[in-house]
């Protein structure tokens, strides 16, 4: 899945892009958000130590381009996503901590690229800890809620490499269907890998005919 990067700017809240066609883009009280077990927000020191009980481990980021997290990093490593709360510009992205029960367990990323294309980059990363509990589904349906209904994204996808089959298991039980495999494109962790890309369209959306009752989630 895509690896979270540093934080472009400071801000509260999201900035919808101005969509190139269709409905205009919207700005919305956006953060944090909340789903029926989670709190999605923006990262905040103190976070450091449930980080690294997930991202310092081998299998958590052998499909990233990450190395596992050391521990006299962690700090630098919430500092740099503390801002990744807007998209207001070109390559803007949304970096998210993933709290269950207080605690965070995963951290969830939506960005873009070029604002006009409205396409949104989603991917996730979780504590095994928590693996078999729907969490990873539940925090992953959230962006889609995040790029379709605050953002006005046209289209959301993800890249994965398709040895991960958890993670291909989870892009198609939120509707994502695999629009290509490129073979050996990458040069990875020392040896040639292969990629794989899963998509939905805004209209191919479940929920695309309705707002999803914003105000009740973002409380």
């Amino acid at each position: 899945m895509p690896e979270p990067t540093g934080a472009d700017q400071a801000g509260g809240g999201l900035t919808a892009p101005e969509p190139a066609s269709g409905r205009p883009g919207r700005t919305g009280p956006g953060l944090p958000r909340r789903t029926e077990r989670l709190l999605l927000r923006p990262f905040r020191h103190g976070d450091e130590a449930d980080v690294l009980a997930y991202r310092s481990r081998e299998d958590v980021v052998r499909y990233m381009h990450a190395e596992p997290l050391p521990e006299d990093a962690a700090e630098a490593f919430i500092a740099e996503r503390l801002g990744a709360t807007q998209i207001a510009a070109d390559n803007d992205g949304i970096i998210l901590a993933v709290e269950h029960d207080g605690r965070v367990i995963g951290d969830v990323v939506i960005r873009t690229g070029q604002l006009a294309d409205r396409q949104a980059e989603i991917g996730w990363a979780f504590n095994p800890e928590y693996h078999g509990r729907g969490f990873a589904a539940e925090a992953a349906r959230e962006l889609l809620v995040l790029a379709f209904c605050d953002l006005g994204m046209h289209r959301a996808w993800a890249q994965i490499d398709p040895r991960n089959r958890a993670s291909a298991r989870l892009c198609e039980r939120l509707g994502m269907r695999k629009e290509a495999h490129f073979v050996q494109d990458m040069w990875f962790k020392g040896a040639w890998g292969d990629t794989t890309i899963y998509a939905l369209l805004a209209a191919e959306w479940p929920d695309s005919s309705g707002d999803r009752s914003m105000s009740e989630r973002h409380r």
